[in-house]
């Protein structure tokens, strides 16, 4: 889905004089796509109104970050918004582009307005006319470019993106609104290591019937990239043996290509890597065993914790019991002698001195 950069011709003036009044900046850009936005125009072009009445594609904005030159751009998510095209007028519900731009802007600060999205290659009048509209200062991208990025929805093909600017050209003033040039720009799609997992695993899909695929545990998906890594390997050194024995064509930039994976590759003894390598399980291993420990001491902490709080509990009723016994036995001896607990002793008369 990338784009050759060495097949495009940037200009960084308009073609004819601006005729808009629009001084637009038209550097040198550079898309960068990323996977969640294909798969939102994708899944709003799955979702489109197929009737008759409604336009054969959608259209909807894109939201992304500029770099502080103005000459990459990052598209990070978009939105969908709500049109009708006839045979002689377009209509775009600005109120609802408006108020979703709002609420994307509010829930991401950092981002920023870049274009517009179809799903189609088609480009006429009225893309002309929604190119400007996206890039006007009241409801644009002023004064930058306006992104307009195109991608194939047909069933059964290669899903293909294009990216494009516009410059104003040689018209009249009254056909300046849905007048342009569409100039191609290069574009990368930027992927991890996780969206490549995922994609991966949501193409793994198209051979299933019920059009599901189970998730990879970490080791299954680790032998599966290697087996991958092997065939690729295999691959290209078919390909640079049938240059050698001059059965295939030679090709300059496949060579360079191969020559800077090379010189990537770590200048290490086989040995050393497999001793790092052991030592890595060694340290996974501890590592593993302490955490082990520290679970199982957080275990014994808690039993040990519940356990005092019980203690004192059981040592105060034996206290009460043992208070309550010696009541009951003080009134006991208070009817034998008269000295049970609570009673006082009656006043008794003093002796008179014996003579």
């Amino acid at each position: 889905m990338a784009a050759d950069t060495e097949s495009f011709i940037h200009l960084s003036r308009p073609l004819a004089p601006n005729t808009v009044g629009l001084q637009t900046n038209l550097a040198p850009l550079t898309v960068n796509i990323q996977p969640q936005a294909v798969l939102s125009i994708l899944d709003h072009a799955v979702r489109r109104d197929i009737r008759d009445t409604q336009s054969t594609r959608v259209i909807g904005a894109l939201v992304g970050t500029r770099s502080e030159d103005g000459t990459e751009v990052e598209v990070r998510s978009c939105f969908a918004i709500p049109h009708t095209e006839e045979e002689d007028q377009v209509e775009v519900d600005v109120e609802y582009q408006k108020n979703m731009l709002a609420l994307t802007l509010k829930a991401n600060p950092r981002e920023a307005l870049l274009g517009w999205y179809t799903t189609s290659h088609e480009l006429n009048s009225f893309s002309a006319l929604i190119q400007n509209f996206f890039g006007s200062p009241d409801t644009g991208t002023f004064p930058h470019p306006a992104v307009h990025m195109t991608i194939s929805t047909e069933p059964g093909e290669d899903i293909q993106t294009r990216c494009y600017i516009s410059a104003p050209v040689a018209v009249n003033a009254e056909r300046a609104a849905e007048s342009c040039l569409f100039i191609q720009v290069p574009h990368k799609l930027l992927y991890g290591d996780a969206d490549r997992s995922a994609l991966e695993t949501i193409a793994s899909a198209k051979d299933s019937e019920t059009r599901t695929a189970p998730l990879v545990s970490d080791i299954e998906g680790l032998g599966r990239s290697i087996q991958q890594t092997i065939s690729l390997l295999d691959r290209a050194s078919e390909w640079i043996n049938g240059v050698l024995d001059e059965d295939e064509e030679p090709n300059n930039a496949i060579g360079q290509y191969l020559i800077n994976a090379l010189s990537l590759a770590p200048k290490v003894d086989p040995s050393q890597i497999e001793s790092d390598f052991n030592n890595h399980i060694q340290d996974v291993l501890m590592v593993s065993y302490l955490a082990n420990t520290i679970r199982t001491q957080i275990d014994l902490s808690q039993r040990l914790a519940v356990a005092n709080l019980t203690t004192p509990e059981k040592d105060g009723e034996g206290k009460s019991d043992e208070k309550g016994g010696n009541q009951r036995g003080g009134k006991r001896g208070g009817r034998g002698g008269g000295r049970g607990g609570g009673q006082q002793r009656e006043p008794r008369e003093p002796r008179e001195p014996v003579e």
